[in-house]
């Protein structure tokens, strides 16, 4: 039986990849199976894993020795800076994100940021004499925004809201205000055209229920600076869906806008796919088989080979692309970008799931199979 994705309207934890510091749908109670799993199901679900022989060929990895924290491996030279200010040095960081306002690489300094304020949002000492040495430093100002809206959903937590107690919800919407000070001073203070404190404010719509003027208006204040930032739309996204602040309507909309204007390699192909998993609600995967779905798989894949391979999303596309190839039976495709991503699944679906790493593992190995199954058969 194909799985029913039930994703629910309520604010989550953190999200480290891209800056969803909370905000995330939780989901509840999926059944084992994408794709046509058997009345074995239930049982083979108890059973220790066991790397298939095709994926050892290839070098795969297994459940535990799966990433949940990343999309992809995290560049050394951002490993190094975080590690720097764990020990209480500021100044990689700081130099980190000066080399991204100097290049212009307003992607990269996106999602430096949000790896900073995530450190500082658990113990911001270093980012204290950051600030203290450097009073107007746009990238410290950045960081100490983004971290408010991280720390207000530490605070408010990942529980549906009759869970949650009226002490974190005052918690969360004061230190959600507090964000729109913090941002402002992330604006006064950027360097010309960095788009990034924009960016950042969209957790804050999010969080607050900005209304759709508000959201207007912010995001061309984004799009003015940089049109086909990823981060961006991904953000934007989530608010025009049916979850949040929009519907079904607007969210497929907002999606088929961004490709429209996107030039090839931007990686805006992505988002009519993300549109369609973030309100897909059916319990077959004959909706995700369409020729329509397979045409947007096709751009998606035409799309993130163009796009520049250091780019920091390239990873997350190449997921749901795996996802989808593997739902449309495409499966010698799905093994590819699968082997692409090996060893970090914090990317969709796979961080909707209650088993991240095991949910990656079991539909890689089911293409893995399907793909040996068609070879052999070919060669018959």
């Amino acid at each position: 039986m194909i799985v029913l994705w039930i994703v629910l309207a309520v604010i989550g934890l953190p999200l480290l990849a891209l800056g969803l510091y909370f905000l995330k749908a939780i989901v509840q109670g999926a059944v084992e199976g994408w794709r046509g799993a058997d009345d074995d199901s239930a049982d083979d679900a108890d059973k220790p894993y066991e790397l298939p022989a095709a994926a050892a060929a290839l070098g795969l990895l297994p459940p535990e020795k799966q990433n949940g924290d990343s999309a992809a491996p995290v560049p050394a030279v951002l490993t190094a800076a975080l590690a720097a200010a764990k020990d209480g040095d500021w100044q990689p960081a700081a130099d980190l994100l000066d080399a991204t306002a100097a290049e212009r690489d307003w992607e990269y300094r996106s999602v430096h940021s949000v790896w900073f304020a995530d450190l500082a949002a658990e113990d911001d000492t270093w980012l204290l004499a950051w600030e203290a040495a450097r009073p107007d430093d746009p990238g410290a100002a950045l960081v100490r925004a983004r971290s408010t809206v991280a720390v207000a959903g530490r605070i408010r937590g990942a529980k549906r809201a009759k869970h949650t107690t009226t002490e974190q919800f005052e918690g969360f919407h004061r230190l959600m205000s507090q964000s729109r000070e913090d941002h402002a001073r992330a604006v006064a203070l950027a360097v010309e055209g960095d788009p990034v404190p924009y960016v950042a404010q969209i957790s804050t719509a999010l969080g607050l229920g900005y209304p759709h003027a508000d959201m207007d208006r912010l995001w061309q204040e984004i799009t003015d600076r940089a049109p086909h930032h990823y981060a961006a739309h991904y953000m934007a996204l989530q608010y025009w869906c049916a979850k949040w602040r929009g519907s079904e309507k607007l969210a497929r909309d907002f999606a088929a806008e961004a490709v429209a204007k996107a030039p090839l390699g931007s990686l805006m192909s992505v988002f009519p796919l993300i549109a369609h998993f973030e309100h897909d609600e059916s319990d077959s995967a004959d909706a995700d088989r369409t020729p329509e779905m397979r045409a947007l798989v096709d751009a998606a894949l035409t799309d993130v080979a163009a796009a520049d391979p250091g780019h920091p999303h390239v990873a997350e596309v190449r997921h749901l692309l795996a996802f989808y190839l593997c739902l449309q039976d495409r499966d010698e495709a799905a093994v590819e970008q699968f082997r692409l991503v090996d060893g970090h699944v914090d990317a969709l679906p796979w961080r909707y799931r209650g088993d991240p790493a095991g949910e990656f593992c079991r539909m890689r190995d089911l293409s893995l199979a399907n793909a040996g199954a068609a070879a052999g058969a070919g060669s018959a």
